[in-house]
């Protein structure tokens, strides 16, 4: 990857970190081996770093992969003068400080040979086998002279995609930019501003999804300084002055190691200084710094227990700020991060904020996934049972991002969309009704759910529950809820090839006209509608959405209404069966929703205000009133037509599942749903209120029958009294 040129002055080398001597690599590995039993000087400080993690590490085979990168590099300088074999070397030396195992520190040494010499892949898979290859090859770009403007994007979709099966491919992609950007220095302001911002848009988010804070929080020191030099000046500027108000972190530190000794919790308090982007965004919250918001105090111990004994401590010696307490061991967050996070304030006031951890959450919330060594332990393919905690190296977001990108065929598509879903920070975790769990971005909606979960079968999606309670499907989700997605039964056509009800709800909610509905016998559902991409927050949601939509342009078009049979009225709204009554033609007609007839009541209508005409069942209790009031009938009839609409009252006992039989009891008698409401419970039982759409009146007897043979059920009525105002 071409390793950008350094600069002496170059900017954020890491804190605490012994400085090495680019040149004086160079000149050892233009030298090479001194023999054939120890490793080549210019490795020393890689293998002193590798043993510190792996006391047990063959580095044989790094001395063999460090000859054929010198090499191949032999010759090749970097912009600055030195040598370009100690890019190599110091991305490595990167890795191998985070606890990479020997195979990622042999790819990272030969990870530029096949890119910028004749070292072919097949020399690499002879050399070091498949695994060592697959990561070289992952990372190797691809040529511009192939795939011109498009060689950046496709390189990134090529990486994903390798790091989908390994994930230590992204882990020496990462290494290699942090060392890039430590040394940009000499590259025109153009292009660090230019790798800068795909660093900040690309990389970064990548490395935090990773769980490698170590090298995220560097190369966002590194992007401040090139894309915000003012602010990052400024920022500088603040920190060396740094505020003396109130007592210091090192005070604090002292009390709290003497409440944790005198309490006999063996724990290690180390002050953690924030780095430069932290104290820029403390400063932009809070305004006025203090001497404690220049860090963090990191309290690490021994197994999780001790954590919460440390929390319980300071909780009880200290004043607890209790908005800042997050528990991340119980619920890890998806990028394999556990820590508790609290804050105490001090008997003058001052808060400081507090990390608890123990040393291996220490060691991962640091190098995230290369902590994790070499973890693949593949089982025929299959996909883990328990999500993103069971195979960490296969998150849920990697998992929906793979997904997605093989329907981003266009490239400016798939960047675009990759940055969009990178910018999104934070994800929650909701429960399908089968047990199962979905990772979504925070903000995402039952739209996104829907396609998370079926893919193109989304499109079917009619409606929605959320902790057992109906809902529109631009519902926003938030972590912990349970969702069940309803479908509708059939093929999905665009809206004009089949009637139904539209699936997003946004004129109604449960009980609407056209609220979500719990079930829905048809031909065909409508699929989604131009607005659900206003409530779609997945690229896999958006790019289906926007795929449907553009393979069926009709569903775009507002359907003509078609004209009235002679002589008849139509009654209500679309597809409720026709009445013929003795008024002039252009009155307008419904059915009474009290009673909801249809054929072959006994039926009379009568004039309302405004000249409209209002269809009762004959033993209405209406009837009567309209009698009694002195208004006078109006002769109707029912028209040709065996369509009908009919609302049905159920009453149940409350059980889990209640509504789902219920529902597949009404598609399997062939009606469709309008509109659907269940009350809240009321001494275990439960009313359902349904509006549905029959092919045939004659149907109804048989539809009701099957909706009393569902077990909890003891009773199924027509509405048979006015509702109530």
């Amino acid at each position: 990857m071409s390793a950008e040129a350094t600069s002496p002055g170059a900017r954020s080398r890491r804190r605490g970190r012994t400085s090495i001597d680019l040149r004086r690599l160079g000149r050892a590995a233009l030298l090479g081996p001194a023999s054939r039993d120890r490793l080549p000087d210019a490795i020393g400080h890689v293998a002193d770093a590798h043993r510190a993690h792996h006391p047990d590490a063959d580095l044989l085979v790094l001395g063999k992969a460090y000859v054929l990168a010198e090499m191949s590099h032999r010759g090749q300088f970097r912009k600055s003068g030195e040598p370009y074999i100690t890019h190599p070397l110091a991305v490595t030396l990167i890795l191998a400080e985070l606890g990479a195992e020997t195979t990622t520190l042999t790819a990272s040494l030969l990870h530029d040979t096949v890119e910028d010499t004749d070292v072919t892949l097949d020399q690499v898979r002879a050399e070091f086998g498949d695994e060592v290859c697959y990561l070289v090859d992952g990372v190797t770009k691809l040529e511009k002279v192939d795939y011109g403007a498009a060689a950046e994007p496709e390189t990134f979709r090529k990486m994903l995609v390798a790091t989908g099966n390994d994930v230590r491919v992204m882990s020496i992609k990462l290494a290699d930019r942090l060392h890039n950007m430590r040394t940009l220095g000499v590259m025109r302001p153009e292009k660090q501003a230019r790798i800068a911002k795909v660093t900040h848009d690309v990389l970064i988010p990548l490395a935090e999804r990773l769980g490698v804070q170590a090298l995220k929080t560097e190369l966002e020191d590194l992007v401040f300084a090139i894309l915000q030099p003012e602010e990052y000046e400024r920022t500088r500027a603040v920190i060396a002055d740094r505020a003396t108000t109130g007592p210091s972190l090192d005070t604090i530190a002292v009390d709290v190691r003497r409440t944790l000794r005198e309490a006999d919790i063996s724990a290690e308090v180390l002050i953690r200084p924030r780095h430069f982007v932290s104290v820029h965004r403390a400063r932009l919250k809070r305004g006025e710094m203090r001497g404690t918001d220049f860090g963090r105090l990191l309290v690490l111990v021994g197994e999780d227990a001790d954590c919460y004994a440390v929390l319980g401590e300071l909780h009880t010696c200290f004043t607890p700020v209790i908005s800042e307490f997050k528990d991340f061991i119980a619920a890890p967050k998806y990028n394999l991060y556990q820590s508790l996070h609290t804050a105490v304030a001090g008997l003058d006031g001052a808060v400081v904020e507090v990390l608890i951890r123990t040393h291996q959450m220490h060691r991962v919330a640091e190098a995230g996934v290369v902590a994790l060594g070499n973890p693949y332990t593949p089982v025929d393919g299959a996909e883990p049972a328990d999500g993103e905690r069971a195979d960490p190296t296969r998150p849920g977001w990697l998992s929906r991002l793979l997904a997605w990108q093989e329907s981003a065929t266009d490239p400016d598509t798939f960047w675009t969309t990759l940055r969009a879903d990178l910018a999104q920070d934070r994800e929650i975790s909701v429960f399908r009704a089968d047990g199962g769990m979905l990772g979504l971005p925070a903000g995402a909606t039952c739209v996104d759910a829907a396609y998370a979960q079926y893919g193109d079968g989304a499109h079917g999606c009619i409606g929605a529950r959320v902790n057992g309670r109906l809902a529109t499907l631009s519902t926003v989700l938030v972590d912990g809820d349970t969702v069940q997605l309803l479908l509708a039964q059939g093929p999905v056509q665009a809206p004009g090839d089949a009637g139904g009800v539209g699936g997003l709800g946004d004129s109604g909610g449960p009980g609407g006209e056209r609220g979500p509905v719990a079930g829905q016998a048809q031909e065909a559902a409508p699929g989604p509608s131009p607005e659900w991409l206003d409530h779609a927050r997945t690229p896999a949601a958006r790019i289906a959405i926007a795929g449907w939509l553009a393979a069926n342009p009709e569903s775009l078009k507002v359907p003509e209404s078609e004209p009235r049979a002679p002589g008849a009225v139509t009654a209500g709204r679309r597809g409720v069966a026709n009445v013929v009554v003795d008024v002039p033609e252009d009155a307008t007609v419904r059915l009474a929703g009290c009673c909801t007839p249809v054929p072959p009541d006994d039926v009379t209508g009568f004039l309302v205000r405004g000249g409209a005409v209002t269809v009762h069942r004959a033993e209405c209790s209406a009837v009567g009133r309209m009698a009694a009031l002195g208004r006078s009938p109006v002769a109707v009839s029912w028209g040709d037509e065996a369509e009908c609409r009919v609302t049905l009252y159920a009453e149940s006992f409350g059980r889990p599942r209640l509504l789902a039989d219920l529902t597949e009891a009404i598609a399997t008698a062939g009606a469709a749903i309008v509109s659907a409401n269940v009350e809240p419970p009321s001494k275990q039982r439960v009313r359902h209120t349904y509006t549905l759409q029959l092919p045939d009146a004659a149907g109804l007897a048989g539809l009701m029958r099957a909706m009393r043979d569902v077990p909890g059920v003891f009773d199924v009525r027509r509405a048979q009294h006015e509702p109530a105002p």
